[in-house]
């Protein structure tokens, strides 16, 4: 043991005793003298390691208290509108970042002798709030100081995860990695899209941008609101036991739990699980309550961030309805990078479960498949990317408004213009009256419908009859 420390380094609860030395305290009155050299990305952690704990940076691939086998993460959380699907009015505010992951050496690892095992298996977690109305991050506050070690259930995921990415790098494809890929344990990319964060990989000649482990925002969230703050959330989960995992992934027991009612129509699917016919969301409903879940979510999508999406295909084979996603405030988006903006990061960062209805001859809606999916990563960056771009300009330039009879028409990029998504309105009804609760104002002081992103039709289909699921 030093000597010098006020702690035991080899020891976790005297590091996390410690720790909680400064619950309550600002990153401010932590530092003792000046500050200037940390202003940059990760500062705030640095700030806790040199003048709290009193150690200089160490090894990426050691934990940061290496006699205790202790990492160390300092990550903000942020408090949100409180709702009924949201009854906890805190959320993370966003991923929490571990090791780089080096491309030609992981390939050569096992999850059980990985260096991101090594160096997260016990976490030290320091939430701090983050104050929208405070302007300098070092007047935030420290509010928990908490060890945490991932349980049983969500271990065996993470494993689950890091297998599907270092899978992946195997093929040749760390190019093409997505946080949408895997369910706890992503694979975030790190720093710009600049030619210099570009890496090697070992069974391609394609560079890959360069990633780094992270836990999920949704994850994240979890951990906050369930062993933070200990305010158990009532979602409830599929796998209930542990062993389920041993031998199969969490997507492939949900899809064989649900093939076995493939060919039946939902009247008779909602009277054997008892979900009203009525319901909006009776298919979703319907998809829980196989899955042995009564609550309104399972615990396990709400730690992936997996949307539940129902696709209905007419008995012709085509899908009427394209996908929305939330509306955006004009003024806002223009605003956004391309990098951080919130269209990219919610197709990057979103696994989707798709639960699949076909209408038969007589009018019947028929259960026939299920799927996980998500976004793939190279149209995101040309297709999703380039509609982006398009909107951002239109609305810069003025969104051209043009009425025919009844209607009003704009130019922002349709269904027609684009293979993958486009921009339609969001409201329940039109409207381009100021201040109007299904209107937004457009940077030039006009005001129109609502808008969001869709992803077309014909491209959800297309992702569909991919994966041979439909007739």
């Amino acid at each position: 043991m030093n000597n010098t420390l006020p702690y035991d380094e080899y020891s976790p609860k005297s590091i996390e005793s410690y720790a909680k030395q400064i619950e309550g305290l600002t990153f401010r009155e932590i530092l003792t003298d000046a500050h200037e050299e940390y202003k940059g990305k990760g500062g705030l952690g640095q700030i806790i390691e040199k003048y709290h704990f009193m150690y200089e940076l160490n090894s990426d691939k050691e934990p940061d208290f290496n006699n205790a086998g202790v990492e160390l993460k300092v990550t903000p959380y942020k408090r949100i509108k409180k709702t009924k699907k949201n009854p906890i009015p805190y959320s993370a505010k966003e991923r929490l970042v571990m090791n780089v992951i080096n491309f030609e050496e992981i390939v050569n690892e096992s999850f059980s002798t990985s260096s991101f095992l090594h160096k997260n298996s016990l976490l030290l977690l320091l939430f701090y709030l983050h104050d929208y109305d405070k302007a300098d991050r070092l007047d935030f506050i420290i509010k928990y100081a908490q060890l945490f070690q991932y349980p049983k259930e969500d271990f065996q995921i993470i494993e689950q995860d890091w297998n599907k990415i270092v899978n992946k790098i195997r093929e040749g494809k760390a190019h093409e990695l997505s946080e949408g890929d895997t369910m706890y344990l992503g694979a975030c990319t790190k720093g710009s899209r600049k030619e210099d964060n570009y890496r090697k990989q070992p069974y391609s000649d394609t560079k890959a941008q360069q990633r780094a482990f992270s836990l999920k925002n949704s994850y994240m969230t979890h951990i906050l609101r369930n062993y933070i703050l200990e305010k158990k959330q009532t979602y409830e989960p599929i796998i209930k036991d542990s062993s389920i995992l041993e031998h199969q992934t969490l997507e492939t027991y949900v899809e064989n739990k649900i093939s076995k009612y493939y060919g039946r129509d939902i009247e008779s699917l909602c009277s054997e699980f008892n979900v009203s016919l009525h319901a909006k969301d009776k298919t979703s409903k319907v998809a829980l309550k196989i899955l042995g879940v009564n609550s309104n979510s399972a615990e396990e999508f709400n730690k992936a961030n997996i949307e539940i999406k129902t696709i209905r295909i007419e008995s012709n084979g085509i899908i009427k309805q394209h996908m929305s996603f939330p509306a955006f405030e004009f003024k806002s988006l223009i605003n956004e990078t391309w990098e951080n903006s919130n269209f990219r990061c919610k197709l990057n960062e979103t696994k989707f479960f798709f639960i699949i209805y076909r209408f038969d001859n007589t009018q019947k809606l028929i259960l026939e498949k299920t799927m996980f999916w998500n976004m793939p990563v190279n149209i995101i960056e040309t297709e999703v990317r380039q509609v982006w771009l398009k909107t951002i300009e239109t609305i810069k330039n003025g969104v051209i408004l043009t009425k025919r009879k009844t209607k009003v028409f704009n130019n922002l990029p349709s269904a027609s213009d684009n293979n993958v998504c486009h921009v339609r309105p969001h409201a329940s009804k039109a409207s381009y009256e100021p201040f109007n609760k299904n209107a937004d104002e457009l940077p030039d002081g006009r005001w129109m419908t609502k808008q969001c992103f869709w992803l077309n039709n014909n491209f959800i289909l297309n992702q569909i009859n991919k994966t041979g699921l439909t007739k």
